[in-house]
């Protein structure tokens, strides 16, 4: 039996979710974006290492899946803190690089306005915000 797809598979999953929870949670609170970007660099480049020294097949792919989702995450931290000054996510005021992201950008909101009750049309920032305080 082969199972070379369903390792592939599955790490492709759990490399994306993970990344998808870590960049949002950690750009969230993270005073810079240089630091954790570097960090994932460096973590993922040691997950591609490991992927060319292991000799299990199977481990080998594990690690090279993973390594590259966290080296794409690297890159996600700057992206993400262009969706904060869009509006497209919630910027932390309690953050002072959100803080300034807040008072430079005015399309930038502390609120997620996919945390709302929905209304079954388009609304504006202005009428979302509203709904999120009911």
């Amino acid at each position: 039996m082969n199972l070379i797809g369903l390792t592939a598979a599955i790490s492709t999953f759990l490399g994306v979710w993970f990344g998808h929870v870590a960049v949002r949670k950690i750009e969230f609170s993270s005073l810079t974006i240089w630091l954790p970007a570097a960090v994932f660099i460096i973590v993922g480049a040691g997950f591609e290492l490991l992927s060319l020294t292991v000799a299990d097949i199977y481990l080998s792919i594990a690690f090279g899946v993973f390594g590259i989702t966290v080296l794409w995450d690297a890159f996600e931290f700057s992206r993400q803190q262009n969706r904060i000054k869009k509006g497209h996510v919630p910027a932390n005021p309690d953050n002072p690089r959100h803080a300034k992201i807040l008072a430079g950008f005015p399309s930038a909101t502390p609120f997620d306005m996919l945390r709302r009750q929905p209304v079954g049309r388009p609304v504006s920032a202005d009428e979302a915000i509203s709904l999120i305080n009911h």
